[in-house]
């Protein structure tokens, strides 16, 4: 039930006269009354915040009267978690004395184990750079095109200068930079990506995306990337995979028809090759052949 009561009274935000219905009411509007909230609690936050700074500074100053400190009273005079100061105790780093149920730690031995290990940054003598290529000697050199071998020096950060208007280039960094890969062993036969599209008929983006599958290994001549001829072959169903050169455990057991107590006894009696990858371990499979091939007279 509204008050028939009229008050005049000042408003507390903005100062103007108004005509209030209770004795509580402080604000002459809505308006105003949220922006006094609005203000008081910025105000508490303000205030928290000094409090906690006053919190801070009252402790660092205990701190620093104090001869002994407890674990997170140290961590604090380092500004690490309580946690971390304790790993530090248990590696030794830091000497701690035990009273009883209480640890407390000497601050002069903090002190004097940072003063003991201070550094000294030994400065890195530069390498001056005396031997350059141009960029048409790197682009001649290892047959790469322009924007390639821009690309390359920008992610090498290779040293760069500019000599009578031409670009020159660190020669020792564009050789480790354009090195080539070693060839994959074992490997002779080479298919052009040219070739494939020919043979298969195949696009450009199949050819990378069957390469990327299967892992067929590729290398580079100048700027042409050729693919492994015999392992593309039989990705494509041309060509009979060559026969793995070893046996997993199972493959032996099934093959042979041994228990793995059985097998493991020849390999362990005979000094069967074995690798182990992760958590398989591979036999290998010629030597288990010769040794378990059958008899003949």
């Amino acid at each position: 039930m509204s008050s028939n009561i009229q008050i005049e009274k000042v408003c507390q935000w903005c100062g103007k006269n108004f005509i209030a219905r209770t004795t509580q009411t402080a604000y002459c509007s809505k308006r105003c009354a949220e922006h006094a909230y609005k203000d008081r609690k910025r105000k508490e936050k303000m205030e928290l915040c000094k409090e906690e700074v006053r919190r801070v500074q009252t402790g660092m100053k205990e701190i620093d009267e104090k001869e002994f400190l407890t674990p997170r009273q140290a961590a604090q005079y380092l500004g690490l978690c309580y946690k971390t100061f304790y790993i530090y105790i248990n590696k030794g780093v830091i000497k701690a004395w035990k009273l009883n149920r209480k640890t407390l730690v000497k601050r002069s031995d903090i002190d004097t184990l940072f003063a003991a290990t201070e550094r000294t940054t030994i400065a890195r003598e530069e390498t001056p750079i005396s031997e350059f290529y141009t960029t048409q000697e790197v682009l001649d050199k290892y047959q790469v095109s322009n924007g390639w071998f821009w690309k390359v020096c920008k992610e090498k950060k290779i040293p760069k200068t500019v000599y009578r208007g031409k670009n020159m280039w660190s020669k020792a960094h564009v050789d480790r930079a354009f090195a080539k890969k070693p060839t994959p062993e074992g490997i002779t036969e080479w298919y052009t990506v040219a070739e494939i599209q020919e043979k298969f008929g195949m696009t450009l983006s199949a050819i990378y995306n069957l390469a990327s599958k299967e892992g067929i290994p590729k290398t580079k001549v100048g700027k042409e990337v050729r693919y492994s001829k015999n392992h593309f072959d039989v990705a494509k169903g041309v060509a009979e995979p060559e026969p793995p050169a070893e046996y997993t455990i199972a493959e032996a057991m099934v093959k042979f028809g041994m228990t793995r107590d059985q097998l493991y006894h020849y390999v362990k009696t005979y000094k069967i090759t074995r690798t182990k990858r992760g958590k398989f371990t591979y036999l290998s499979r010629k030597e288990l052949d010769d040794l378990l091939a059958p008899p003949t007279i």
